[in-house]
This record gives structure tokens, C-alpha cells and sequence, in this order.
């Protein structure tokens, strides 16, 4: 495999910076190829040196692009391009429409039943239990929905109470109008109170003991919700 080099962006759009904190200038006849082909990064990667510019934002990397030797990004582009024309391609592209789709259909039902084992509602809030769970799913399955049930660093079943809990937060709690302290650790300790209250909610249904949904938060939302619900 070729060379490939990480830096970080500089002001000047042709220098970078180099993890040693030298600053760079891109060599003559380079040309820098914008992030997102994956496929035709991969190319021209895979012709000959490159170097890769990534910037550091918060907690996230995102990547800048990618300088490389002007002929090698055109040659790639061409032979890709001329790939994607044909009849196989188009074919391989619907296949994996259908898989990817099979996939998250798939995800969204176990997703689902994952909800539903973590509630564990009594046969007489069974019905609010699949309400929620529905809720709780179409929400936090979409692909890029960029919520705790896309993650595969956590098992399923810890996804499932993960988004519930958050759900729990954005509708049955006063979490979206509060005003917390810009004060490290201030929203995470909110967030565990209001988990700690949302769960003892929780608990009321997993008992076969009546009481008014006029006045339990979680009733009173899955009767006002008729969608997903956000979460942060």
C-alpha cells in the first residue's frame, strides 16, 4: 500500500500541518480531492502517496480532503467513472439497496422487542409498553439518526434502555425548557436524576396496580405523542 500521510488544515489551503507541528507545503502538481467518494478515495490512495487533512472539532474528526497527485485523482475518476456507467454496477447498486434495507428492517424489529424485554409492562400496560416501544424504535433507528440505538459499542439491550430513558427525558420531564448551568458536569447530572425518575415511572407499569393516566407523565405522553421524540 502506498504511503498516506495524516496532517491537519493551516490557514493556507495549500499547507498543512504535520503531527510533529511542521507546516508543509503540498508538493507541485498535487490537487486535493474533496471528502465523500469513499470509493474514489480509496483509488487514488491505493495509486500512490497521498496526504489525508483532518480537523479536529470538539471530540469529532472530520476529514478535509485529500491531497494527492493531480493525474492520479483524474485517472481514478475516469476509470470509476466509466465502471459506474455499465449495466453490472447499476445491478450490484439495487443489490445493495435491498440488502441494506432487509438489514435495517431486521434492526428496527429487534430493536423493538429489545424495548419491549427492558419494559417489562404488566399484562395490563402491555399495550402502552408496544406504544412505546414503536415510538421509542422509529425514533432511534433511522440510519444516521445519530442516536444511542446506531451505536455497536454497546450491546442491543443497553441501546434499548438508552433510548427509552432518553425518550422518557424529551417527553414526560421538563428536560427541553430547563436552564442549566454552563458548569462542567451540571446537564450530565440532570440527566441522571431525571433517568432515576423516568425509571421509577417505569416501575408503575411493571406492577398489575391501577392508576390515573391523567396524572402519570408517561400516560399522558404516549396519548399526546404521535411520533418519535428527540434525542440529545
Amino acid at each position: 500500500m502506498p504511503e498516506s500521510l495524516t496532517f491537519a488544515p493551516t490557514s493556507d489551503p495549500k499547507r498543512v500541518r504535520a503531527p510533529d507541528g511542521r507546516v508543509l507545503s503540498v508538493p507541485e502538481g498535487w490537487a486535493l480531492l474533496p471528502p465523500g467518494d469513499a470509493g474514489l478515495t480509496r483509488r487514488v490512495k491505493a495509486a500512490g502517496p497521498t496526504w489525508t487533512v483532518v480537523e479536529k472539532v470538539g471530540r469529532k474528526l472530520f476529514s478535509r480532503g485529500v491531497w494527492a497527485p493531480e493525474q492520479h485523482i483524474l485517472q481514478a475518476r475516469a476509470a470509476l467513472e466509466s465502471e459506474r456507467a455499465t449495466p453490472a454496477y447499476a445491478k450490484k447498486l439495487a443489490a445493495g439497496r435491498e440488502r441494506r434495507a432487509r438489514e435495517q428492517e431486521e434492526y428496527e424489529v429487534e430493536f423493538a422487542n429489545s424495548v419491549l424485554r427492558f419494559l417489562a409492562f404488566s399484562p395490563a400496560w402491555l399495550p402502552h409498553a408496544k406504544k412505546l416501544a414503536v415510538l421509542v424504535s422509529a425514533h432511534a433507528t433511522p440510519v444516521g439518526s445519530g442516536t444511542v440505538a446506531r451505536t455497536e459499542r454497546i450491546p442491543v439491550e443497553r441501546r434499548a434502555e438508552a433510548a427509552v430513558i432518553a425518550w422518557m427525558r424529551h417527553q414526560t420531564t421538563g428536560y427541553d425548557d430547563l436552564k442549566i448551568a454552563r458548569v462542567k458536569g451540571a446537564r450530565r447530572e440532570v440527566r441522571r436524576e431525571l433517568a432515576e425518575i423516568s425509571r421509577a415511572v417505569l416501575d408503575l407499569h411493571r406492577r398489575d396496580v391501577p392508576h390515573g393516566p391523567s396524572a402519570c407523565p408517561l400516560c399522558t405522553a404516549l396519548a399526546r405523542v404521535g411520533g418519535g421524540a428527540r434525542e440529545a
